[in-house]
């Protein structure tokens, strides 16, 4: 059954091939038996699990079922689950188990899905490999002396070794779409408001956004029609009507434009990267697919001003874990000085740490006008780019990370290149698109990702002209060796 996409599992729940226990049972034995060498869960919800698919099968045995009834997925460790452990990979937040459940997992749990356990992560998402998180790297599945990207990387592994059907995932800079692509898996990160952030562990609030990491296309779109809607609980979500994101994916593509932005075809691009890139265009042109030549000149800037922002806003909000109502808390504190300073201290790993700092000292008075007002600036000049890329094509294709997944360890001691895995993808964030990545073949035997990016609500769109890809391809069908 592990083989088998959420589509296809849904169809045998409804037919009654087997049971959701009997589902559940075989994903939970797979994430026992296989999950040691990946590291992809901190917590695994056996119980839960089987509980909510006992309840799974009365709904299914009273023809309530929807498209998720009964189907077992993971969520990322940064969505809060009523009576689960909800760390955010962060010894900070070791011994938090949340009192409530998150929209996102509200919305799951209304749908019917089963939750299999919580994902490994960057600590607080803050990474792009996922080594950063207390509870040791996770593995890549195609070769587990790599990365699996971040900050998803433990959904995105997950998903890629079958050992969940579907996850969920959030995206800051990248952490859906990269792991996705180095993990040769199907990501989506949708408009920024489309999915709430109430529940959400916040990273940076105007970036921050939740979405779907699956095997094709076709089960992303059964997975974010759950997720996606209004919710008057979150400030930044946005009204605005949910479509069937399955009822346009067979669309035929003829005639539709393709921005190829000559900027993420240049210097820093792996070769072997980039050609698996163009035979993934090629394929569309066969399709009848037209390219055309674009430019989004202010690309180079996108990484420099996402570090500015990024920072400052996840300097604000984690100012909240103090080590006085919640999260990790130091050993007998001499006065309130010392709790803070010691708490803070032990519970937060270097890279958060880092990240603080330079929030800190980029919101600080004199410098505030120089680097955070700056940035938000540029984050204006990008999202002019793609609004006047708009008015000439229908969606924007390119790589999504600029190398295939590289050795654990490799970049841990180099911020700057480690940051530069983003490059691709930061600018879809500072300008609040929609964008996503799929799997478009391999470069030295490990998965490359296809990025495509649209216009705002533009989500429909996009899981069309990548469900289309995969009509033609098989990419997406190919499993790691040992996770077969």
């Amino acid at each position: 059954m592990h083989n088998k996409t959420i589509a296809q599992l849904a169809a045998g729940l409804r037919a009654g091939e087997y049971s959701s226990q009997e589902l559940t049972r075989a994903i939970l034995d797979r994430i026992a038996r296989l999950d040691g060498r990946l590291n992809s869960f901190i917590t695994v919800s056996d119980e839960l699990a089987l509980e909510q698919a006992r309840l799974a099968d009365q709904r299914l045995a009273a023809g309530e079922a929807g498209p998720l009834t009964g189907i077992p997925v993971a969520q990322k460790d940064i969505f809060c689950s009523d009576g689960v452990l909800t760390t955010c990979g962060s010894r900070m937040l070791e011994n938090f188990v949340a009192p409530y459940d998150a929209t996102v997992v509200e919305r799951f749990n209304a749908a019917g899905a089963v939750l299999a356990g919580k994902t490994n992560m960057d600590e607080f998402a803050m990474g792009s490999s996922n080594e950063t998180s207390y509870y040791d790297p996770v593995r890549n599945p195609w070769n587990t002396d790599t990365v699996p990207g971040g900050s998803s990387g433990g959904s995105a592994a997950a998903v890629a070794a079958r050992l969940v059907p579907g996850s969920t995932g959030t995206d800051t800079g990248g952490s859906i779409r990269q792991p996705a692509a180095l993990c040769g898996i199907t990501g989506l990160k949708p408009t920024y408001g489309r999915v709430s952030r109430y529940g959400m562990i916040a990273f940076a609030s105007s970036l921050d956004q939740a979405g779907p990491l699956a095997r094709s296309a076709e089960d992303a779109a059964i997975l974010l029609g759950a997720m996606a809607g209004f919710d008057e609980r979150d400030s930044t979500s946005i009204e605005h009507p949910v479509p069937d994101y399955t009822a346009t994916l067979a669309n035929d593509l003829k005639g539709l434009k393709v921005g190829l932005p000559r900027e993420y075809f240049s210097v820093g691009l792996d070769s072997e990267v980039g050609k698996a890139v163009e035979a993934a265009i090629d394929e569309y042109k066969r399709i009848g697919v037209e390219m055309v030549d674009i430019s989004l000149p202010n690309t180079h800037l996108a990484v420099p001003a996402y570090y500015v922002v990024a920072p400052a806003e996840c300097s604000s909000n984690l100012s909240r874990f103090d080590g006085v109502r919640f999260g990790h808390r130091c050993d007998n504190p001499k006065d309130l000085e010392d709790l803070y300073k010691r708490s803070r201290g032990e519970g937060f790993g270097p890279e958060v740490k880092r990240r603080i700092m330079i929030g800190t000292y980029a919101l600080s008075a004199g410098y505030y006008d120089a680097y955070y007002l700056k940035a938000q600036k540029v984050r204006r000049l990008i999202s002019d780019d793609f609004r006047q890329a708009f008015e000439q094509v229908d969606v924007i294709m390119g790589p999504t990370s600029p190398s295939v997944a590289f050795k654990l360890g490799e970049r841990t001691d180099d911020p700057i290149t480690m940051y530069l895995s983003d490059i691709y993808t930061i600018a879809v964030n500072l300008a609040g698109l929609p964008g996503m990545s799929i799997p478009a073949g391999f470069a030295n035997q490990l998965p490359v990702g296809l990025q495509i990016i649209g216009n705002y609500f533009d989500e429909a769109r996009l899981l069309n002209v990548a469900h289309q890809f995969q009509q033609v391809t098989d990419y997406h069908q190919q499993i790691p060796v040992g996770f077969e």
